[in-house]
């Protein structure tokens, strides 16, 4: 790998080298000795996030899982969907696509890693067409069958969305702003800093297994992410922002903050304290996130 991947960035420097790397214990070197430029993060992110979104596992895996990547982070390529992995939108997934948002929303704006969109998420393809053999969750490459979420918004080669449902629709827009926020908001290029363990430790109200902050932040801009995975139950929260955290932003005084991904949302405060510490007072309904943005 090491001479091959040499060989092609030699003759193509803008070529992706993608790795579909199984082993965590071998990441590193795929990475420094055979050059890839990206891994998978398939064991640790996705299966992660899966279990969340089914109920099986608590949000606070995640700032476990990448943890363990913290080093090499920029080079994990997170995705929820691909030819391999079973459809969002399908009972042994996540049983509709909207539920699958929160997760979504932390895959793409948790570290510098690239996100992976596989044709027809974004419209809640089901991968439902029987194909002859084994069960429709998928929708593989190998598969003569069609897939009408994405040809509905293909609309006859028009590309426009004209025979999607409203449904449809929603979410793709959805997805267009979220994913148009991940290649303009500045702060996601910098640090990551998880708020999870502390809100654990304060037992911060209405903070539980179905919910997870962090913070992603630069000189240019901070934010605060926090997403809901309930999809029956609102939260309502007072996040605790650590004195370090605040020192690093140079707060000395109460701010407003802007939701970047629901920007008709009214401003969220960040009250500061005495003892340098601040608090964030958020509601989210279930299945929201919000991406917020300290105001100047």
């Amino acid at each position: 790998w090491s001479y091959l991947n040499s060989h092609i960035k030699h003759t193509n420097p803008n070529a992706f080298i993608l790795a579909e790397v199984y082993n965590p214990d071998l990441y590193r070197d795929y990475i420094h000795l055979g050059k890839m430029d990206y891994l998978y993060d398939k064991v640790d992110l996705y299966d992660s996030l899966k279990a969340i979104i089914q109920g099986k596992a608590s949000t606070a895996v995640i700032a476990t899982v990448q943890a363990k990547v913290s080093d090499i982070e920029q080079h994990m390529l997170h995705f929820l969907e691909n030819h391999d992995e079973q459809r969002i939108n399908t009972a042994d997934f996540a049983g509709n696509a909207f539920n699958a948002l929160p997760a979504m929303v932390v895959s793409t704006t948790l570290s510098r890693s690239p996100t992976l969109l596989y044709f027809g998420q974004d419209v809640g393809e089901q991968g439902a067409q029987m194909a002859g053999f084994g069960q429709p969750t998928r929708t593989s490459i190998f598969d003569y069958v069609g897939v009408p979420a994405h040809q509905r918004w293909m609309n006859n080669g028009k590309f426009d969305g004209g025979q999607s449902t409203q449904d449809e629709k929603a979410l793709r827009a959805y997805y267009q702003t979220l994913l148009t926020l991940s290649h303009t908001a500045p702060a996601l290029t910098g640090e990551y800093i998880e708020l999870d363990t502390l809100q654990r430790q304060l037992n911060t109200p209405g903070y539980d297994d179905e919910v997870f902050a962090f913070s992603r932040f630069n000189t240019e801009q901070q934010l605060i992410i926090v997403s809901n995975f309930s999809q029956h139950h609102s939260k309502a929260l007072n996040l605790t922002l650590p004195d370090t955290l605040v020192s690093q932003w140079n707060v000395t005084e109460n701010r407003a903050l802007k939701d970047l991904l629901n920007p008709k949302e009214p401003l969220k405060q960040l009250v500061l304290h005495k003892d340098n510490h601040a608090t964030i007072s958020v509601q989210l309904a279930p299945l929201q996130s919000a991406v917020l943005a300290l105001t100047r």
